[in-house]
Protein backbone atom coordinates (compact mmCIF):
# COMPACT_ATOMS: atom_id res chain seq x y z
CA UNK A 1 0.00 0.00 0.00
CA UNK A 2 0.87 3.32 -1.27
CA UNK A 3 0.44 5.10 2.33
CA UNK A 4 2.59 2.77 4.22
CA UNK A 5 5.48 2.97 2.62
CA UNK A 6 5.39 6.60 3.34
CA UNK A 7 5.44 6.10 6.74
CA UNK A 8 8.23 3.62 6.44
CA UNK A 9 10.06 6.36 4.47
CA UNK A 10 9.47 8.84 7.44
CA UNK A 11 10.09 6.38 10.20
CA UNK A 12 13.51 5.79 8.37
CA UNK A 13 14.47 9.27 7.66
CA UNK A 14 14.14 10.28 11.34
CA UNK A 15 16.28 6.75 12.30
CA UNK A 16 18.74 8.36 9.90
CA UNK A 17 19.65 11.26 12.24
CA UNK A 18 20.36 8.60 15.16
CA UNK A 19 22.65 6.00 13.35
CA UNK A 20 24.21 7.27 9.87
CA UNK A 21 24.31 3.79 8.46
CA UNK A 22 20.78 4.04 8.46
CA UNK A 23 19.98 5.19 4.69
CA UNK A 24 16.78 5.54 2.79
CA UNK A 25 17.51 3.76 -0.76
CA UNK A 26 15.76 5.89 -2.62
CA UNK A 27 16.27 4.25 -6.12
CA UNK A 28 15.36 0.70 -5.06
CA UNK A 29 12.08 2.45 -3.31
CA UNK A 30 11.41 4.43 -6.49
CA UNK A 31 11.39 0.88 -8.74
CA UNK A 32 8.47 -0.56 -6.30
CA UNK A 33 7.13 2.93 -5.94
CA UNK A 34 7.71 4.74 -8.61
CA UNK A 35 4.73 7.27 -8.12
CA UNK A 36 6.99 8.73 -5.60
CA UNK A 37 9.06 10.16 -8.05
CA UNK A 38 6.46 12.82 -9.12
CA UNK A 39 6.49 15.89 -7.51
CA UNK A 40 4.32 16.43 -4.73
CA UNK A 41 3.52 17.83 -1.29
CA UNK A 42 3.48 16.10 2.23
CA UNK A 43 3.39 17.00 6.02
CA UNK A 44 4.79 14.70 8.49
CA UNK A 45 3.25 15.08 12.10
CA UNK A 46 4.82 13.98 15.03
CA UNK A 47 2.52 13.55 18.23
CA UNK A 48 4.04 12.54 21.50
CA UNK A 49 0.88 10.39 22.94
CA UNK A 50 -1.99 13.06 21.82
CA UNK A 51 0.09 16.40 22.11
CA UNK A 52 1.82 17.64 18.98
CA UNK A 53 5.70 17.02 18.99
CA UNK A 54 6.53 18.12 15.25
CA UNK A 55 5.05 18.96 12.00
CA UNK A 56 6.62 20.29 8.91
CA UNK A 57 5.44 20.49 5.92
CA UNK A 58 4.91 21.53 2.08
CA UNK A 59 2.06 23.41 0.81
CA UNK A 60 2.61 23.19 -2.59
CA UNK A 61 4.31 20.36 -4.85
CA UNK A 62 7.86 21.48 -5.90
CA UNK A 63 9.89 18.37 -5.36
CA UNK A 64 9.93 14.45 -5.83
CA UNK A 65 7.27 13.13 -3.00
CA UNK A 66 9.68 10.78 -1.85
CA UNK A 67 12.16 13.33 -1.03
CA UNK A 68 9.42 15.85 0.39
CA UNK A 69 8.71 13.19 2.99
CA UNK A 70 11.99 12.52 3.96
CA UNK A 71 12.95 16.14 4.33
CA UNK A 72 9.53 16.88 5.96
CA UNK A 73 9.93 13.66 8.54
CA UNK A 74 13.64 14.93 9.44
CA UNK A 75 12.48 18.93 9.65
CA UNK A 76 9.38 17.96 12.21
CA UNK A 77 11.96 15.32 14.56
CA UNK A 78 14.60 18.22 14.52
CA UNK A 79 14.37 21.17 12.86
CA UNK A 80 10.32 22.41 14.15
CA UNK A 81 10.96 25.70 16.13
CA UNK A 82 8.44 25.06 18.39
CA UNK A 83 10.23 22.22 20.32
CA UNK A 84 13.34 20.74 20.95
CA UNK A 85 14.76 18.20 18.64
CA UNK A 86 13.74 14.90 19.06
CA UNK A 87 15.59 12.53 21.84
CA UNK A 88 16.08 8.63 20.73
CA UNK A 89 14.12 8.11 24.11
CA UNK A 90 10.88 9.94 22.75
CA UNK A 91 10.67 7.57 20.10
CA UNK A 92 8.62 4.95 21.73
CA UNK A 93 6.51 7.47 22.36
CA UNK A 94 5.07 8.29 19.10
CA UNK A 95 2.97 8.61 16.61
CA UNK A 96 4.06 9.48 12.92
CA UNK A 97 1.35 10.91 10.23
CA UNK A 98 2.12 11.54 6.66
CA UNK A 99 -0.27 13.80 4.74
CA UNK A 100 -0.24 14.25 1.48
CA UNK A 101 -1.96 17.09 -0.10
CA UNK A 102 -3.81 18.00 -2.93
CA UNK A 103 -3.04 21.16 -4.97
CA UNK A 104 -4.46 24.15 -3.32
CA UNK A 105 -7.66 25.97 -5.44
CA UNK A 106 -8.75 29.30 -4.38
CA UNK A 107 -11.66 29.34 -2.46
CA UNK A 108 -14.09 32.36 -4.36
CA UNK A 109 -16.13 34.27 -2.01
CA UNK A 110 -18.15 37.38 -1.18
CA UNK A 111 -17.63 37.73 2.43
CA UNK A 112 -17.30 36.45 5.84
CA UNK A 113 -20.60 34.48 6.33
CA UNK A 114 -20.47 33.18 2.19
CA UNK A 115 -16.20 31.84 3.48
CA UNK A 116 -18.15 30.06 5.89
CA UNK A 117 -20.53 28.35 4.45
CA UNK A 118 -18.31 27.52 1.73
CA UNK A 119 -16.34 25.48 4.03
CA UNK A 120 -16.26 21.50 4.29
CA UNK A 121 -15.76 20.75 8.11
CA UNK A 122 -13.30 17.85 8.25
CA UNK A 123 -12.67 17.66 4.42
CA UNK A 124 -10.95 20.70 3.87
CA UNK A 125 -7.56 21.90 4.64
CA UNK A 126 -7.23 25.68 4.31
CA UNK A 127 -4.37 28.28 3.41
CA UNK A 128 -4.97 32.00 4.35
CA UNK A 129 -2.63 34.65 2.65
CA UNK A 130 -2.78 38.12 3.01
CA UNK A 131 0.09 40.39 2.53
CA UNK A 132 2.54 39.36 5.05
CA UNK A 133 0.16 36.89 6.41
CA UNK A 134 0.06 33.11 5.76
CA UNK A 135 -0.65 29.78 7.46
CA UNK A 136 -2.43 26.58 7.15
CA UNK A 137 -4.18 24.27 8.95
CA UNK A 138 -4.66 20.45 7.60
CA UNK A 139 -8.04 18.45 7.55
CA UNK A 140 -7.53 16.88 10.74
CA UNK A 141 -7.12 20.02 12.88
CA UNK A 142 -11.00 19.96 12.70
CA UNK A 143 -10.63 17.29 15.38
CA UNK A 144 -9.65 19.96 17.90
CA UNK A 145 -11.22 23.09 16.12
CA UNK A 146 -14.74 21.32 15.30
CA UNK A 147 -16.59 24.48 14.63
CA UNK A 148 -15.78 26.51 11.14
CA UNK A 149 -15.81 29.66 13.22
CA UNK A 150 -13.01 28.31 15.42
CA UNK A 151 -11.15 26.75 12.43
CA UNK A 152 -10.96 30.36 11.30
CA UNK A 153 -10.33 32.50 14.09
CA UNK A 154 -7.69 29.86 14.96
CA UNK A 155 -6.22 30.18 11.67
CA UNK A 156 -6.00 34.05 10.87
CA UNK A 157 -3.75 33.64 14.42
CA UNK A 158 -1.69 30.70 13.16
CA UNK A 159 -0.94 33.28 10.24
CA UNK A 160 0.04 35.94 12.81
CA UNK A 161 -2.78 38.51 12.14
CA UNK A 162 -6.13 38.71 14.33
CA UNK A 163 -9.66 37.20 13.22
CA UNK A 164 -10.85 40.96 12.07
CA UNK A 165 -8.48 39.95 8.59
CA UNK A 166 -11.74 38.16 7.44
CA UNK A 167 -12.81 41.89 6.63
CA UNK A 168 -9.76 42.30 4.45
CA UNK A 169 -11.13 39.70 2.32
CA UNK A 170 -7.81 37.61 2.49
CA UNK A 171 -7.01 35.07 -0.57
CA UNK A 172 -8.00 31.53 0.94
CA UNK A 173 -6.95 28.20 -0.93
CA UNK A 174 -8.45 25.00 -0.18
CA UNK A 175 -6.89 21.39 -0.36
CA UNK A 176 -7.79 18.03 0.77
CA UNK A 177 -5.25 15.11 1.97
CA UNK A 178 -4.87 11.40 1.99
CA UNK A 179 -3.15 10.48 5.09
CA UNK A 180 -2.17 8.16 7.34
CA UNK A 181 -0.50 7.57 11.24
CA UNK A 182 0.72 4.69 13.27
CA UNK A 183 2.81 4.45 16.49
CA UNK A 184 5.86 5.06 15.19
CA UNK A 185 7.40 1.81 16.73
CA UNK A 186 4.50 -0.25 15.03
CA UNK A 187 6.18 0.89 11.84
CA UNK A 188 8.68 -0.82 10.00
CA UNK A 189 11.55 0.77 9.23
CA UNK A 190 13.22 0.14 5.64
Amino acid sequence: MLNMILLRIAKSAILSKFDERRIVDEESILKEYPDLAKDGAAFVTLKYDDDLRGCIGSIVAHRRLIDDVIHNAIAAGFSDPRFNALSEDELKYLNLEVSVLSEPEILEYDDYEDLQRKIQPNVDGLILKHGGYQGTFLPQVWEQLPTTKEFLEHLSMKAGASESIYSEHPTIYRYSVEHIQERFDKVEAL
